[in-house]
């Protein structure tokens, strides 16, 4: 979600990992202001459609929580950490529209289960492989929102057999492509913070039901329709997980043979443009593609607009000046 501070300077990957959360409960009460520009004034995410086929999978020791929309070429989308399937509700009829669109959520999130393996990136691509096996699946268009970026970048590396094409938005390489703040911007931040959730305490299930991604596991509550909240202990292991991975090398990124677009959201808050600009350079024949007027929440931002970002790469016409 925006603002995000990854917090280089501060020593402790622990308290690296509270001042990203900090952010975010910080960007959420700011979303609740009126006059604001529709990167930081997101609509209500809307009920999800009703699937043709849900379940739970079972998939590297959890159950995982999926659903299938449409027919057509499939399509994967991988929705942002602490989040779940529901933040692509928008999205769902407008792609399942030309295409067999299939959700699911990630290990401990939302409706999927978890066990006692560390958390990574690795892991959480394997499940969605293991999902695809479980569907018969044997290749996909992978679209990834933040996180579900990452995921997408890991298996284009280790396994580019699977996907006939990527749409990575809001992905970093290494935690180097995370915006941080300097010290005085975490001080004036803190007090900030403070100060907005002594003002704003009655807003906070309203702001958590628009966010609709990070946000609801990091309040710790959810919508009447969401799925269930990562539990405390997950919540901290993926913070955890945000300051010390991924790490994908240069050469490793050099090697994705796989059609790709890097994107982002010109009000982005959260990643680096010029770390954006770095992975679209070093992937092979990737294409380099800004959303405007939309932040790293760009899919419950403008779903309207994403969707039609979506179906023009994957029909082979989009293109963006790098």
């Amino acid at each position: 979600m925006p603002v995000l501070c990854a917090g280089r300077t501060v020593p402790g990957m622990i308290l690296r990992g509270y001042l990203l959360a900090l952010c975010f409960v910080l960007l959420a009460l700011a979303w609740s202001a009126e006059a604001r520009p529709r990167w930081r004034s997101q609509s209500e995410v809307p009920p999800v459609p009703v699937p043709e086929v849900s379940g739970m999978a079972p998939v590297n020791g959890i159950s995982m929580y999926y659903a299938i929309y449409g027919q057509g070429t499939p399509v994967l989308l991988i929705h942002g950490g602490l989040g779940s399937s529901d933040v692509w509700a928008a999205e769902i009829p407008l792609l399942a529209k030309h295409h067999e669109v299939i959700v699911a959520d990630s290990r401990g999130q939302g409706r999927s289960t978890t066990n006692s393996e560390r958390l990574t990136y690795t892991l959480m691509a394997d499940d969605y492989l293991a999902l695809l096996d479980y569907l018969k699946v044997r290749q996909v268009a992978l679209v990834g929102w933040s996180d579900g970026g990452i995921i997408g970048l890991d298996i284009a590396i280790h396994h580019p057999d699977r996907l006939s094409a990527l749409f990575a938005q809001a992905a970093n390489a290494s935690p180097d492509g995370l915006i941080a703040m300097s010290p005085v911007e975490k001080q004036d931040f803190l007090s900030r913070v403070h100060r907005l959730i002594g003002q704003a305490k009655g807003h906070v299930v309203s702001v958590v039901r628009a966010a609709g991604s990070r946000v609801l596991a990091i309040f710790g509550r959810s919508a009447s329709a969401a799925p269930p909240s990562p539990s405390l202990a997950l919540q901290k292991e993926i913070l955890k997980l945000w300051v010390t991975e991924p790490h994908y090398s240069e050469e490793e990124l050099a090697s994705i043979r796989v059609r790709t677009a890097i994107v982002i959201g010109d009000h982005d808050d959260v990643i680096r443009l010029d770390h954006t600009k770095y992975l679209a350079r070093t992937i092979p024949g990737a294409q380099f593609i800004i959303l405007h007027g939309v932040g790293h929440s760009a899919v419950v931002e403008d779903p309207v607009g994403y969707s039609h970002a979506v179906r023009a790469f994957l029909d082979g016409s989009a293109s963006s000046p790098r």
